[in-house]
């Protein structure tokens, strides 16, 4: 007896040990899959970027690999997991129906995530957001780091990161497709005649062209669109530059820095605030009520 016993460990032994071996080959191969298949993405997302034909292309190519690695990641040790299960003799038949009568109990909850989902395969089929551009979505703006089925991680100029869930996203304003525009407005003193301004204006927006800094991120000429606004504070005057996406802010502080030296040595009145004191004549009056006669 003690000898089968010995035998029915060994056997036990065995089984575990071939058990064991089974399970670091398949998390091996596991391994190896994701690597060659992040690597394959990786390929076509180089290939793509090199023979696109503008940044967009670039930028989508960029945002649909990512997500692609994501997914090829969960896919691969999915099946993983029900290998190894597999082979510790775990049935997943039961995990199967047990899923299924809780999926009822819980479909309910899990609507949101599936409206996630489905709103983060259309913006990636659409095109319609993709990582490095700058978006307003669901109330929050920033810069897009991330970008997944479930979420848009977008992090702000402030540096603060927001996770923007898909199914709340109804509608995205981009600031980085193609190209942009830096508007300015310029106020100046009700009295100041306007045309010396434009010249000024003109003259300022055409040496900043000029540049070899800033003429490549600039488009087109200054565009001078007239008055804008006409009010006891002055008379604003809005103008814009067509830029390159995501250069407009760069451009507009460049440009007011020099229209402000240029107005400086134009002489052009800017509006000042004035505060008028009035000095009421005769005794002040008592704000304590006189009482009665004695």
């Amino acid at each position: 007896m003690a000898n089968e016993e010995k035998v029915v460990q060994w056997f036990n032994a065995m089984d575990w040990i071939q058990a064991g071996s089974r399970i670091a080959a398949i998390l091996a191969v596991t391994f190896l899959l994701v690597f060659l298949a992040r690597r394959l993405i990786s390929g076509v997302e180089k290939f793509t970027a090199t023979h696109a034909h503008d940044v967009e292309a670039q930028k989508r190519a960029a945002t649909v690999s990512n997500v692609l690695r994501k997914l090829a990641t969960i896919l691969i040790t999915g099946i993983a997991l029900l290998a190894i299960f597999n082979t510790l003799g775990i049935s997943i038949l039961p995990f199967l129906a047990t899923a299924g009568v809780a999926g009822i109990a819980i479909a309910f909850g899990a609507q949101s995530l599936v409206k996630d989902f489905f709103r983060g395969f259309f913006l990636l089929a659409e095109n319609q957001i993709r990582q490095g551009d700058v978006v307003e979505v669901a109330g929050k703006s920033g810069l897009v780091e991330d970008l997944t089925l479930r979420y848009v991680q977008l992090r702000d100029y402030e540096g603060n990161v927001h996770y923007v869930p898909n199914g709340e996203i109804g509608v995205v304003t981009s600031s980085s497709r193609t190209f942009a525009y830096a508007v300015v407005d310029v106020t100046i003193a009700l009295d100041q005649d306007i045309a010396p301004v434009i010249e000024v204006m003109r003259e300022t927006g055409a040496q900043l062209r000029a540049n070899s800094v800033f003429g490549p991120r600039i488009l087109e000429d200054l565009d001078i669109a007239g008055i804008e606004a006409w009010n006891e504070r002055g008379i604003t005057l809005r103008a814009r530059f067509k830029v390159r996406a995501l250069e407009q802010s760069n451009v507009k502080r460049e440009y007011l820095l020099r229209l402000k030296h240029a107005f400086d040595k134009a002489d052009i009145q800017q509006p000042r605030s004035t505060v008028t004191i009035m000095e009421r004549s005769g005794p002040a009056r008592s704000s304590v009520p006189e009482g009665p006669p004695a």
